[in-house]
């Protein structure tokens, strides 16, 4: 028998997704969530702001290397910035 995967879920700019329980979302994946052809607009950025995170970084901003822990609950914000 399959263990079942437990997830939480994220949500970002108002909508609800499931994520793996035990994993870590980079900005591109919150940004994907959100914009889903952004691997082809490599040239637009986006600012990735979140709240509601893990004990010691409940709420801050993701760089475009950046990696954060999900929470259930936890709320992205993703805004294009216009800076390429």
């Amino acid at each position: 028998m399959a263990k079942e995967e437990k997830t939480v879920t994220i949500i970002v700019e108002g909508t609800e997704h499931q994520w793996p329980k035990n994993e870590d979302i980079t900005y591109a994946q919150v940004v994907t969530l959100e914009v889903p052809d952004y691997a082809e607009h490599p040239d637009i950025t986006y600012s990735v702001k979140y709240k509601n995170g893990q004990g010691n970084k409940p709420e801050g901003t993701l760089s475009q290397a950046g990696s954060v822990k999900v929470k259930d609950g936890m709320i992205f914000s993703v805004s294009e910035t216009g800076q390429s």
